[in-house]
């Protein structure tokens, strides 16, 4: 029988505010920006959800719902370093750590009983080295599946610990509502409830051939998660075990739309920068880049060019994202706009004797700048063309240097 953990840091964000500004304690927060701005909700503490604060939810709405709660824009050092401190302590307890975020962990205890405990020992032994070891409050789901596991901790928030004892997991899912589920989003919703189906429970009972053929393999994996199983999806691989993203992006939305080609060229080179360092922590390289552009009006349209070889090096992505822009620009104001790096490669394949020699020296530079980068904060070095740009990544995006997901530190 397996034993997972599943570890959700309550309200991770407002959290490490509250350690640095007590005074925010007990009321209501919300962190990802000012209230006039267009960015939306990292992070809503408790009272602030109270007035139906959401995370992803615009800032000016949170505004509406909630005039008085306090707007904070973040500090996103601040919590890659308290999560590294919540990843030390996981580590304590098993080699079989996966970050599936900043703010929430899988661990595999399988095993682990002489050490550590039953699982609802170990839980509570855990819950307590966390609050010891950062002074914030977690949540811990236990069960022998990841998804129940998953859905237990949210079940326990906040600052709870909540075991399903194997064999009771199918009694535990069917009376929650079939969004509980990881990967229920609102259009499965919306498709679920139109055959009738609301709970878990519901799920549980159609045959899996129905929902095969209503939902294709989707459906198949619907069935197994209505039983409790890991299926699909992130459940796929071993904890620890990782994967590799299909692509990497980010994108920039303006606080006030531009036309500003140096601006607009500005922030292409940023986000070619952030995407590269991206690639570089997975060991990957990209084959293709692409562009997103959105107008005032929400028209959005994309750009792509295949490279002659894979490549994660900032200048030859950023390169590439601006020729592509100019082709594509109207010269209409910018409300959005974004650099994917896609066709994913483990290598960047053959250069010639020439290009070697150059990129060999990126290779040496990009190296020392990445150190650079993960001891003093991702926006320490930029190339010059992208200084003008001079925004922060979005508090609730995962960082370039996840812990537990960088390959390099895997092999140090």
């Amino acid at each position: 029988m397996r034993t997972y953990f599943h570890v959700d840091m309550d309200a991770f964000f407002v959290s490490v505010e509250e350690l640095f500004d007590p005074s925010l304690k007990g009321k209501p927060v919300v962190v990802g920006g000012k209230s006039n701005e267009r960015g939306v909700v990292s992070a809503a503490s408790y009272a602030a959800r109270k007035f139906g604060i959401h995370s992803a939810m615009p800032l000016r709405t949170a505004y509406k719902l909630c005039p008085h709660a306090i707007f904070v824009e973040g500090h996103r050092q601040r919590y890659i370093e308290y999560s590294g401190k919540v990843f030390e302590v996981l580590q304590k307890f098993s080699p079989a750590v996966e970050m599936a975020s900043i703010d929430e962990a899988y661990l595999d205890l399988t095993g682990t009983e002489r050490l550590h405990g039953p699982p609802l020992a170990a839980a509570h032994r855990l819950h307590s080295m966390v609050k010891e070891s950062t002074d914030l409050n977690c949540s811990i789901g236990a069960a022998s599946s990841r998804l129940v596991a998953k859905i237990a901790s949210d079940q326990a928030k906040p600052n709870g610990v909540l075991w399903i004892v194997p064999g009771s997991e199918a009694g535990f899912l069917a009376p929650l509502e079939v969004r509980k589920i990881p990967g229920v989003g609102k259009v499965t919703e919306k498709n679920l409830h139109a055959c009738g189906i609301r709970l878990v429970g519901d799920l549980a009972e159609l045959d899996a051939d129905f929902l095969e053929e209503r939902f294709g393999k989707w459906g198949l994996a619907l069935a197994g998660k209505a039983r409790g199983e890991d299926a699909g999806g992130w459940f796929d691989g071993e904890v620890g075990e990782g994967g590799d993203p299909k692509s990497v992006s980010h994108e920039h939305t303006f606080m006030e739309d531009t036309a500003d080609a140096s601006t607009l060229d500005s922030i292409l080179v940023r986000l070619s920068e952030m995407v590269a360092r991206r690639l570089r922590d997975h060991r990957l390289y990209a084959r293709t880049v692409q562009i997103k552009l959105r107008y005032s009006d929400f028209s959005t349209f994309t750009r792509s060019r295949t490279l002659d070889r894979a490549t994660q090096i900032d200048t030859e992505i950023a390169e590439t994202a601006r020729g592509l822009f100019h082709k594509a620009w109207t010269r209409k104001a910018i409300r959005l706009v974004g650099v994917y790096a896609q066709s994913l490669e483990s290598g960047e394949g053959q250069t010639s004797l020439l290009e070697e020699e150059k990129t060999e020296r990126w290779r040496k530079t990009l190296r020392a700048v990445d150190l650079m980068r993960d001891k003093y904060g991702d926006s320490t070095v930029s190339l010059a063309s992208g200084l003008k740009a001079a925004f922060r990544a979005r508090v609730h995006e995962n960082p370039e240097n996840l812990p537990g997901k960088d390959p390099r530190k895997k092999e140090s």
